[in-house]
């Protein structure tokens, strides 16, 4: 995974520069044995890339206000984000937070990528590493609250699977900076560093992402919805190490595409969210690991 940033220290030494680890590393093109996109999709007229409003930095990582359909005004905002960013760091393979009190803070940005504001968390409603890599934090602030201070309204979660070709950009409220690209395919299993995730979202080659932009929402172009939460590159062609995710497929059968990122499924909260914004993993359509 896109190891988080030692912070804005960090980030002031190495100015523009790439954290992947410690190191940084642009993505190149690979031959891709799994499932690929239609060679159309690079043709596809692409709409502008999406703004910057609704996406928070958090000290190490990026992330964005997000709502379910679900979601009321009232109900207390929610930031989405990477297991992997959590304060706590990285959760153990198997292991799921659950309503862990946080008093982490986020900054939120407005479309011109300004800072606008500082939101807070109550807790971490829920945080993984397993099957995933994403977090959601609670906020004190509800919906209607920032859109009255700030002006600035939540993304969209989409409720459905992405599909193969879609026009995407990863949008870092750390380094804020977009990525654009397309959705390559999907990966059956993606292992790394003794974590393993389920169908991930495989980037086109055109998403660079870099350290710092390790829970930036992935955007659909077309529709401004949220169908991913950026997570992982492979930087050195290394196999099913930290910082290097190889994907295995149904047969067991492992691959490595050196210079590829990659994200998670979100449509899986949309499932696993009930009234009041809190997640219930008992939904009976609920599909995220359970503690």
């Amino acid at each position: 995974m896109k190891r988080p940033l030692a912070g804005a220290l960090t980030a002031a030494l190495l100015g523009a520069a790439a954290l992947t680890g410690l190191t940084a590393n642009p993505a190149t093109a690979t031959g891709h044995t799994t499932a690929t996109a239609s060679a159309e999709a690079g043709k596809q007229t692409k709409a502008a890339a999406p703004d910057f409003a609704g996406t928070v930095a958090l000290s190490n990582c990026s992330g964005s206000v997000v709502r379910v359909p679900q979601s009321q005004p009232t109900d207390p905002a929610l930031v989405l984000s990477n297991g992997h960013c959590l304060e706590s760091g990285m959760p153990d393979p198997g292991t799921v937070v659950v309503d862990e009190p946080s008093s982490r803070s986020f900054d939120l940005l407005d479309a011109g990528a300004n800072e606008v504001g500082t939101l807070q968390a109550t807790k971490i409603a829920y945080g993984t590493m397993t099957d995933t890599d994403a977090s959601i934090y609670e906020l004190s602030s509800t919906y209607e609250e920032i859109e009255s201070e700030y002006g600035i309204e939540p993304l969209d979660i989409a409720p459905e699977h992405p599909t193969a070709g879609t026009n995407v950009t990863v949008v870092s409220g750390y380094w804020k900076d977009t990525y654009s690209c397309a959705i390559d395919g999907f990966a059956y299993q993606l292992e790394e560093g003794g974590w393993t995730q389920k169908d991930s979202i495989r980037y086109t080659p055109e998403c660079q992402v870099i350290g710092g932009t390790s829970g930036s929402p992935l955007v659909d172009d077309a529709t401004g919805q949220v169908v991913g939460v950026n997570n992982t590159t492979n930087e050195n062609g290394e196999e099913c190490t930290l910082n290097n995710p190889c994907e295995k497929d149904e047969a067991g059968n492992v691959t490595v595409h050196q210079g590829t990122g990659y994200a998670q499924q979100v449509y899986l909260f949309a499932d696993c969210i009930t009234t009041g914004n809190k997640i219930d993993l008992s939904l009976p359509e609920c599909a995220l690991p359970s503690p």
